[in-house]
């Protein structure tokens, strides 16, 4: 193998600790399959001896595959975090894999929880991962849930979900990945002699992306490096961007405080991207504070410069993104060498549709939900149904009190829908038999519009935007959330010549979603900034880069302001040959600001 001066000094690096801090592009997993073959080959090291552990199994299994084709010996223990504590309890405890919780199981019983607690997951589909996050962070962070003070649900609430949770785990003798991490904390600390056997079996340890380590998985490092410490943690500080996993920076830029012998080595030479794409990402992230200074070269030529461009609306920026993709095909370039990225999921769903709608093939790398499956949206189309005259009780029962028509469930027909029969049961209650003849003439109304105006109706004229507000009220969320999702529903609505027609499109949409998700042959990658780490391609548009999106509008403390700003770095890093950086002046009927860090890159 060939190594520049930086990448050669991190392989021949022969014992003691060593941080090689190694940037975008710069060749980290080749140092790292170096450095094993270096140590067995020239040091006589022996493969049993050395342990590789990086964050996933496809990362694993890819340094393996890239070490074992370069010629290097078998033997090597390459794996997770989480293989190789598991391993560890496997051979302490004599655990097993079935003991291992499934994580559907894991989501059916928090959010049952969740619905005790008198919290559903219908209305924020979101806020059972949020929680499910917060538990790991809970765990991995080293927090006692007792003091602690949950960030994003009840403080009360997320304790009692966490305890029910914990009891749940210890009474059906299930362990979840972070108690991976918590009982080999645990074993090593009480039994020096299995920790000691540990030690002896790894005397090498390299570890891959450093920057996303959290701080039990660190403590357990520590403890097994002990006493040569030949630990040569390899990452990228200014990539650290899972923080509400636990990953800390600071583990990272306090390397060489705990270890005062380390090595600390630069990989300074960025063969990905052009040096166009590298100026502009080091413009940004230099304005970090809490990060190593850098000084990154490209080996590329200039390429081509970012392109920044701000539209008049979501609307007009969805429209050119998807003309900037056939530009692109129209002139020979793959599909799969353009990708475009979202800050979030949510964002996505109305490019999704214009890219199904041109039949651009399209593969999703999240799991983005589909918006016909909110409960607005099936709202929405219980209305259109009955308009259509193909609605049935369950459509009536799913509207009649959105808005408030007092209206009991017990009066409506199991059997068909009759409004004149309905209002007959109100007689002595005038007030509700107004509103259900409106309704029914609100209803008669919607079936002769297109479907944009048809929602629109619905919201304005029908009522449903009031009890979205009041909804909102009541259940202590943003309205501005909910008021996001009808928007978008009303920007995937326009194209659909009639109601009927758009309700086909919806089933057709739910199914060119599904296989979308397993697409990957020559298709146009959508993602968000957090699922493109560690990817590249030539074309690479990052959408929707506005202040309270990206930064992320929940975003609070300088911290988590630097966080963000890597996670934009991590974005434009991706990008070989074309970067564009979109933005949007008006989103939903709402003014918005160009994001601060396009500022910063502007201002340079």
């Amino acid at each position: 193998m060939q190594f520049n001066d930086a990448q050669n000094r991190a392989v021949r690096h022969a014992a003691g600790p060593a941080l090689v801090l190694a940037g975008p592009g710069s060749g980290k997993t080749r140092v790292i399959t170096g450095r094993v073959r270096f140590l067995i080959d020239e040091c006589n090291v022996s493969p049993g001896d050395i342990l590789v552990v990086t964050f996933t199994r496809a990362a694993a299994e890819e340094m393996r595959q890239r070490y074992e084709h370069s010629g290097g010996r078998t033997g090597v223990t390459f794996g997770t975090f989480h293989s190789i504590f598991f391993y560890i309890l496997k051979n302490a405890y004599g655990f097993s894999a079935s003991d291992i919780i499934k994580e559907e199981d894991k989501h059916r019983f928090i959010a049952s929880a969740m619905e005790k607690s008198g919290t559903g997951t219908e209305e924020n589909p979101d806020l059972l991962k949020d929680i499910i996050n917060e538990i790991s962070l809970v765990k991995s962070g080293g927090y006692d849930i007792g003091s602690y003070y949950a960030l994003k649900y009840p403080a009360e609430e997320f304790k009692h979900i966490y305890m029910e949770y914990d009891r749940y785990l210890k009474k059906n003798r299930k362990l979840d990945f972070d108690d991976m991490m918590l009982y080999t904390r645990e074993l090593f600390e009480a039994r020096a002699d299995i920790l000691a056997r540990w030690q002896q079996r790894f005397t090498y340890i390299l570890i891959d992306e450093f920057q996303d380590i959290n701080l039990i998985q660190y403590q357990i490092v520590k403890m097994l490096a002990l006493p040569e410490n030949n630990l040569f943690a390899v990452g990228d500080d200014d990539q650290s961007i899972y923080g509400f996993r636990g990953s800390d920076p600071n583990i990272m830029l306090d390397f060489a405080k705990n270890y005062q012998k380390a090595d600390i080595i630069k990989l300074d030479v960025n063969y990905r991207c052009s040096k166009n794409i590298v100026d502009t990402s080091l413009k940004l992230i230099n304005n970090n504070k809490l990060r190593y200074k850098k000084r990154i070269v490209a080996a590329k030529s200039f390429g081509s410069a970012v392109d920044i461009r701000g539209f008049k609306n979501a609307a007009q920026e969805n429209e050119a993104i998807i003309k900037l993709v056939m530009e692109y095909a129209g002139r020979g370039v793959s599909y799969g060498d353009i990708a475009v990225l979202y800050r979030t999921n949510a964002q996505m769903q109305p490019v999704i549709n214009k890219f199904l709608e041109y039949n651009i093939p399209v593969c999703i790398r999240d799991s983005i939900p589909n918006i016909y499956e909110h409960w607005i949206a099936l709202d929405i189309f219980a209305y259109i149904r009955l308009a259509l005259g193909a609605g049935k009780p369950k459509d009536l029962i799913r509207i009649m009190n959105k808005p408030k028509r007092y209206i009991s469930r017990e009066s409506i027909s199991t059997s068909k829908v009759n409004y004149d029969e309905l209002a007959a049961l109100y007689d002595d209650k005038p007030w509700v038999v107004s509103r259900i003849y409106q309704m029914k003439t609100d209803i008669k109304v919607l079936s002769k519009m297109t479907p944009k105006k048809a929602v629109r109706y619905i919201h304005k004229i029908v009522g449903y935007g009031d009890y979205l507000k009041e909804y909102a009220d009541y259940k202590g969320i943003d309205a501005d959330n909910l008021n996001e999702i009808y928007e978008k529903l009303c920007e995937m609505a326009e194209g659909y010549k009639d109601l009927k027609d758009w309700l086909l499109g919806a089933d057709e949409y739910a199914e060119k979603l599904k296989k979308s998700r397993y697409s990957s042959d020559n298709a146009v990658s959508l993602m968000t900034l957090h699922g493109s780490k560690g990817l590249e391609y030539g074309h690479v548009i990052i959408a929707d880069v506005n202040e309270d999106i990206i930064p992320h509008k929940m975003t609070v403390s300088e911290n988590d302001i630097e966080e963000e700003r890597r996670l934009l770095y991590v974005g434009m890093t991706r990008a070989k040959e074309k970067l564009y950086l979109f933005f949007a002046k008006n989103r939903y009927s709402h003014d918005m600001k160009p994001s601060r860090f396009i500022e910063e890159i502007m201002r340079g």
